[in-house]
């Protein structure tokens, strides 16, 4: 799925890192600093991490039934995308209504990242695919996403912005290379992965799949996490960072709320492509 064409803005692209809590309000007044932050030092665009607006998940159907009622989010999001003149690609928020206008009636929710632009319309969104039903040697132990949420569709999702053609996925989506694959052979320049890794599986994982993606893709991957510790079981691993095609992490924030910004220099990324043809050497297809 496709978006629509954009005018060229700045080349700047920018992951902000948060820690954010159980308090919606809080969670937003950090967000806005943080946008601030990111639109003051040239970003045409920035990325929110996953949970941005809300941590806990076990309050997660309230907030969508408040977001279906009133348009909080999507509200608040288009007025910062406004009022500095930034496209805001929100790493997650709650959502009820599937994309085909049907309820959710189970009590799950789906995980839906907006991408919204400039002029506060929202111009692209993307279910979560692959939930995080996991075992970690952490204070949570287990993780069952699937408990409540809903996984997203078979459909992968490229949108045209400021940055070139940007490809969306989220978190647990990282450790699926087919998903990045296909992204690829719809356009993709530039690969975003807003998260919130534990810390256990982000120490060992992180940096190393953010790479690996863009050096088999060829794109530029600019990972938005969660960093720090949200109450006394919960700890994310945060170092977001922008990888570029070759491999090379261009800026990390380690822990902490923090933005990252780097350059997409998408010349650079056609000249790798020519010399390197991986496209036009696989003898695969994931299409």
């Amino acid at each position: 799925m496709t978006g629509p064409k954009v005018e060229k803005m700045s080349n700047k692209i920018a992951a902000i890192q948060m820690v954010s809590t159980k308090d919606v309000a809080v969670n937003l007044d950090q967000a806005a600093r943080l946008i601030a932050a990111a639109a003051m030092q040239g970003a045409s665009l920035a990325v929110l991490p996953e949970n941005f607006a809300l941590i806990e998940s076990g309050q997660i159907r309230e907030l969508a039934e408040e977001e279906l009622a009133e348009g909080r989010l999507s509200g608040w999001l288009s007025a910062q995308a406004r009022k500095h003149g930034i496209w805001l690609v929100a790493g997650s928020s709650p959502a009820l209504i599937r994309p085909d206008g049907s309820k959710i009636d189970d009590g799950r929710v789906r995980s839906r990242l907006l991408v919204v632009d400039e002029k506060g319309e929202i111009v692209a969104s993307y279910d979560k695919r692959h939930l995080f039903d996991v075992d970690v040697g952490d204070a949570l132990a287990s993780y069952r996403e699937s408990a409540r949420f809903e996984p997203g569709g078979d459909e992968v999702v490229v949108v045209d912005s400021p940055v070139g053609r940007i490809g969306l996925s989220i978190c647990y989506d990282l450790r699926f290379p087919g998903h990045y694959q296909r992204l690829r052979d719809l356009g993709a320049d530039v690969l975003l992965v807003p998260a919130a890794f534990t810390k256990v599986t982000g120490e060992a994982h992180w940096e190393i799949l953010l790479r690996a993606r863009a050096i088999e893709t060829q794109c530029y991957c600019v990972g938005a996490g969660q960093g720090g510790v949200h109450s006394p079981r919960r700890q994310t691993w945060g170092h977001s960072m922008i990888v570029d095609p070759w491999g090379e992490v261009l800026g990390c924030q380690d822990q902490g709320e923090g933005v990252v910004l780097a350059e997409v220099d998408l010349d650079k990324l056609k000249r790798l492509r020519a010399e390197m043809p991986v496209w036009q050497h696989r003898r695969d297809s994931w299409a």
